[in-house]
């Protein structure tokens, strides 16, 4: 099968086999994390925004929930459909595969034999490998070689589409709830503590999920969460007194 689902290749390596196996168990936690991220940033960003412009808490409580709830069924919708267009695409590639080993299953174990030579096999344990594999299920072998993908473990819209909206709606809460519950003179100060303690948490969790550098995600998140919310707060207030 020389087609390849999005993000793999032949020659992918132990570290990438693992990480696919827990396919449905990362999704899940990359939608809830980025979820998480995107209601902190953006209705701290609608809040402050608005905060800048005016000093009445219902405004900015109506704004602030708009967003939330904006936000949350979009996030959660958009998920469903992306997911649901890669699950998709899984099961054309599941089926293309079926379609060849029951219409070539001798070029099929030789393209697997290939493969693990590829991987750095001698011809022989390649050989060797590839038949057993294929004695004890021949569809799981080309799968997991060729494509990385587990039938038994597909992605799945609905649990990372609830996963997004719930996410988005927890860190969203974040920056409502702060603003709403400071003063009126510490409202920009305390939202922003808060965002930004809350960043550092996603950052963290999100390069944790991924093995990636956990500092140089942390900065990423807090940096462009306080550029998103110190543009908002500055429109805000230029556009606010204008309006005046």
């Amino acid at each position: 099968m020389k087609l390849l689902s999005p993000g793999s290749t032949r020659g992918h390596s132990d570290t990438d086999t693992h990480v696919k196996a827990g396919n449905g168990s990362l999704n899940r936690l990359r939608a809830a994390v980025l979820g998480a991220n995107d209601g902190i940033v953006s209705v701290a960003s609608i809040v402050l925004g608005v905060a800048g412009a005016t000093d009445h808490k219902g405004t900015i409580f109506t704004a602030g929930l708009a967003g939330l709830v904006a936000g949350a069924l979009s996030m959660g919708v958009g998920e469903y459909v992306s997911v649901s267009t890669q699950r998709d695409t899984e099961r054309a590639f599941i089926d293309h595969e079926k379609w060849e080993l029951a219409t070539n299953p001798e070029g099929e174990l030789e393209e697997l034999a290939e493969i693990y030579q590829g991987k750095g096999a001698s011809e022989k344990t390649a050989k060797v490998l590839a038949g057993e594999l294929t004695a004890h299920n021949p569809l799981l072998a080309h799968l997991d070689a060729e494509l990385g993908i587990d039938p038994d473990d597909l992605t799945n819209p609905w649990h990372a589409a609830v996963a997004s909206l719930l996410s988005f709606t927890v860190g969203a809460l974040i920056p409502l709830v702060s603003i709403l519950l400071a003063a009126q003179r510490l409202r920009f100060m305390v939202t922003f503590v808060a965002v930004t303690v809350a960043l550092v948490g996603t950052g963290y969790l999100s390069a944790t999920a991924g093995g990636a550098s956990r500092r140089r995600a942390v900065l990423r998140v807090v940096i462009g969460g306080a550029i998103a919310m110190l543009v908002t707060y500055g429109i805000g207030k230029l556009f606010g007194t204008a309006i005046r």
